[in-house]
């Protein structure tokens, strides 16, 4: 007992010592970046006012024009760069990253810190700036902007450098005497081209990633969301000035389809967030330089609720997961499948919710929805609901416009819920990206399974039920790269783990150990354990000239490393060393003669 007692009062201090230390706060500088430009400062007249064509595909220019997709308020324009201004980015970009990938853990982690010191002093600005570029409210901007920006820095500041450093594995048997590892280095600029929906995050998280791995970054950001883009890559680079980073190490461009084909064309990964068709043209453009891809594409997420949920909660999850951000959510909610024992209960919540969400000018602060930001998307979805309706399903509620305003735009879309849907209609097999719930019965387990497998999408699912080895035996069986039980999109929130899908939700992925390290150069590394006293020898009988008994000599090594039989492998170990022996006589004997 007197031995364990110094060992338990150590530990015991230990911990008293860890606790302290975390109650003293961190020596982390503050940085200023230029933001009045993005500060909607309530000045703006009538004649800044300036509305687009609402039909068609608007003509590509020489610049990026921004505008509030709930108001069509002119925000500002930007350079659609060519080709050649492209390559000169990442030119920059590279010769900065040879300098970056040299800095330490201890200089990448202090500028996660200023970083997050910034994005929670500014968390209004931020969202504000969301907002108005996209439609979204600033709650759905804070909770997909802000909390999943942070979250994935503090894993990144728990957890990174811990999965970047050198990973020791096992050498096997004919190799024990050598040491196997796997090493992590940055590959050189990694480009991105994101998407419109949070473009905060999608911004942040390659970047982040990019940079706490060693690499240079250039992001390509939708042209339905430069505005906010441009301002937001001033705190990257502002964070990274506060550490002593070189400078061009991280970019943001603007453009169109010819900027995102030269960015392609130029760096050393390429990580795309859009749609399939986009997605396919982005692989053949990367076959050329035969660059490592990363796509997230496209999704039609299934939601399925058995018999024996508590209903009025999880109608509350399905409203959330089908309505955040006007359809601008990430993984979204797309399919509903009931079990009919609850079907009728469940729609009649839902309806009752839907009908009391109000869609609105964003940033009022009592609005639900605010303005979707593709210019013509309302229409198509008008178009999905009435192709629906035509093919026999009904529409049992919609929600409410608030005050839009006399010079409201056609760009708001009132959330909707359709009964007696089925897999003939559009609705329910092409990406809607919109605030639709379409609710289908099943009366199976099996069923729903088939139900939710029967799409050309496979990013994410949720399974309800109350009973949760249920719930996970019917999302195992879910061909998606993401699943959650009983709740809905927590995956994204948990930034310890990989994001992505499957078919034509693409591949590979993002966030997580799998997204970090798919910013590296994987490396494997073998050499001698106990270098110079034991080195690699070609054991005499398979030396050239090879001997008679060579064959023989490597059926018996073989045999003696891999045999399944320990009793078998001595004895063959035995007629091993007899060959060598043999070998050896007849060398000397040789010799001698």
């Amino acid at each position: 007992m007197a031995f364990w007692w110094p060992l338990i009062v150590l530990g015991f201090a230990f911990l008293i010592c860890k606790l302290l230390l975390m109650l003293i706060p961190p020596n982390v500088p503050s940085i200023d970046v230029y933001a009045a430009d993005v500060l909607d400062d309530g000045n703006q007249t009538k004649e800044n006012y300036i509305y687009i064509p609402r039909r068609g595909r608007a003509a590509q220019t020489d610049r990026v024009r921004c505008y509030e997709p709930a108001t069509m308020k002119y925000l500002g324009d930007f350079a659609a760069l060519t080709s050649d201004q492209v390559k000169e980015h990442v030119a920059d970009a590279r010769k900065a990253q040879k300098t970056w990938a040299k800095s330490t853990f201890k200089q990448r982690r202090q500028f996660l810190r200023i970083l997050l010191k910034y994005i929670i002093e500014h968390q209004e600005l931020i969202c504000q700036t969301s907002s108005r570029d996209t439609g979204k409210t600033m709650v759905d901007a804070s909770l997909g902007e802000i909390m999943t920006t942070c979250e994935k820095i503090t894993w990144l500041l728990a957890e990174g450098e811990k999965w970047l450093k050198p990973e020791y594995r096992s050498s096997g048997r004919a190799m024990m005497h050598k040491r196997s590892k796997v090493e992590f280095h940055p590959l050189g600029v990694i480009g991105a081209i994101v998407s419109w929906n949070y473009p905060f995050h999608n911004i942040l998280n390659p970047m982040l990633a990019a940079i706490f791995s060693g690499n240079g970054v250039v992001v390509k950001v939708s042209e339905h969301a430069s505005w906010s883009g441009c301002f937001y890559v001033r705190i990257v680079q502002a964070a990274l000035a506060a550490v002593g980073a070189p400078e061009n190490l991280v970019h943001v461009i603007t453009g169109f389809a010819e900027t995102g084909e030269a960015l392609v064309s130029s760096v050393d990964k390429i990580i795309f967030v859009g749609s399939p068709g986009v997605g396919k043209m982005i692989m053949r453009s990367a076959s050329e330089t035969l660059i490592p891809v990363t796509l997230e594409l496209g999704g039609k997420d299934a939601f399925i609720v058995c018999e024996d949920v508590d209903v009025p909660h999880v109608a509350q999850i399905a409203a959330r997961g089908v309505l955040q951000s006007s359809g601008q959510n990430c993984a979204g909610a797309e399919r509903f499948y009931v079990h009919r024992d609850v079907y009728s209960s469940f729609v009649a919540q839902v309806v009752k919710i839907i009908k009391s969400v109000c869609v609105g000018p964003p940033l009022a602060g009592k609005y639900d929805m605010g303005a979707i930001c593709m210019p013509g998307h309302a229409e198509r979805l008008q178009n999905l609901v009435n192709d629906a309706v035509d093919k026999g399903a009904e529409i049992v509620g919609r929600g409410s416009f608030g005050n839009l305003g006399e010079d409201a735009v056609d760009q708001f879309f009132p959330p909707t819920i359709l009964v007696n849907v089925d897999h003939t209609m559009k609705l329910m097999q092409e990406e809607a990206f919109g605030p639709i719930m379409p609710i289908m019965k099943f009366s199976s387990d099996e069923e729903a399974i088939k139900l939710a497998n029967d799409s050309i999408y496979g990013l994410g699912c949720a399974v309800f039920s109350g009973n949760q080895r249920r719930a996970r035996e019917i999302a195992s069986q879910l061909n998606c790269g993401v699943a959650a039980i009983n709740d809905f999109a927590s995956n994204y929130m948990c930034q310890s783990l990989p994001f992505g899908g499957v078919k034509h939700s693409g591949f590979g992925r993002f966030a997580g150990i799998e997204g970090l390290r798919a910013c590296c150069l994987v490396k494997s590394v073998v050499e001698d354990r106990w270098w110079p006293y034991i080195k690699t020898k070609i054991p005499k009988p398979i030396q050239y000239p090879v001997a008679e008994n060579s064959f023989e000599f490597q059926e018996s090594l073989v045999e003696t490393l891999y045999g399944l039989n320990i009793w078998d492998r001595l004895r063959v170990l035995v007629n091993l060393l007899k060959i060598l022996s043999e070998k050896n006589s007849t060398t000397k004997n040789a010799r001698r003669n």
